[in-house]
């Protein structure tokens, strides 16, 4: 008797969690893959997304651009594979770059604290002297994340202007080294480092030291260096506001940043010394998520491939995001079924 109630129990339980389950993701995973990416990125815009930018590069191959939906759908402007588009935590791969960069010219080292670059900082952040510029890139400091603070989100764009206050004087997620903890603050902490050892700002290096040498002249760092209507709008699920005019920092077409992610992975943006210590501290893709924007930069050893998705749709229950995962892994599939 006691083995039947259980039965039934469990047998309800598994009900009441296939309820809940967001059958659009199910949907997109168990289609039967389309025969062209193209045809997959329209088939990703009937699951809801609002517009879509792929930018393909394998090795020895033109580069490939597949749009689907708008660019701002109340205008009804299709996609366009040169707009900018906010790429939020892909600039981090940036950031790192500058640090290995930095730390072959000594004029950064890796082993060196945040109390030692920011002593003003000892006391406000937990274990500051403890807590070593390797591990704020590897996210292995315990800093908390600024963005979980939902007070930062009360007025995201004016209390964006002060974020570190909004990860100040709060405990350590952990002991440094002693775990992992993805945060943003590592890398407001390590722009500000770079600021103040080089006495000038980490934009001006990072065009000097990458964009420069790779000619990615359509690279940005604010709003105010482009023109608006280059920029790709972005959504939020169920609000009609357009978000293309919220300051999130960099932007960049498709274009940009997969010609930047093929040279960080075959070691083109590094001068000498330099890959080893990248190497040594962070990894060689990223995806990017602010309201409105999401993105995946990826790189394929096994194909020689990059692949760079853009979709200007996002939500509160990360549904969208998953979906974008699956959207990519797909693209993927169908580059690995043609080679």
């Amino acid at each position: 008797m006691k083995k039947k109630i259980l039965r039934i129990v469990l047998l309800l339980a598994t009900l009441v969690s296939l309820f809940f389950v967001p059958w659009i993701l199910v949907w997109a995973w168990i289609l039967p893959l389309p025969n062209t990416i193209q045809e997959q990125v329209d088939e990703a815009i009937g699951h809801g997304f609002d517009g879509m930018i792929v930018y393909v590069d394998e090795a020895g191959k033109p580069p490939a651009f597949y749009t689907g939906g708008w660019k701002n759908r109340e205008r009804k402007i299709p996609a366009d594979s040169k707009s900018l588009f906010k790429i939020a935590s892909i600039s981090k791969l940036y950031t790192a770059v500058s640090v290995a960069k930095l730390a072959k010219d000594n004029i950064l080292s890796l082993d060196n604290t945040l109390a030692h670059y920011c002593p003003e900082l000892v006391g406000r952040i937990e274990n500051a002297e403890k807590i070593t510029l390797k591990l704020m890139v590897q996210h292995r400091s315990g800093i908390p994340n600024f963005t979980d603070n939902p007070l930062y989100w009360e007025n995201e764009q004016e209390n964006g202007k002060r974020a570190l206050e909004f990860a100040l004087d709060l405990p350590a997620n952990f002991e440094p080294d002693k775990g992992y903890g993805y945060s943003n603050t590592n890398y407001l902490l390590l722009r500000h480092i770079i600021d103040k050892v080089l006495g000038y700002s980490h934009e001006q290096y990072i065009k000097e030291k990458i964009l420069g040498p790779l000619e990615l002249n359509n690279t940005f760092f604010s709003l105010a260096e482009v023109d608006i209507d280059d920029v790709m709008s972005g959504y939020y699920v169920g609000m009609d506001q357009d978000f293309k005019t919220n300051e999130n920092g960099m932007l960049a077409t498709a274009e940009d940043v997969g010609l930047f992610l093929r040279a960080l992975n075959d070691g083109s943006v590094f001068n000498e010394g330099e890959q080893e210590i990248y190497a040594s501290i962070y990894k060689y893709e990223h995806g990017g998520l602010v309201p409105g924007y999401q993105s995946l930069a990826e790189y394929h050893e096994d194909i020689d491939t990059v692949v760079v998705q853009f979709i200007n749709t996002t939500d509160f229950n990360g549904y969208e995001w998953n979906l974008s995962e699956i959207t990519i892994d797909r693209i993927v599939k169908i580059i690995k079924r043609e080679e």
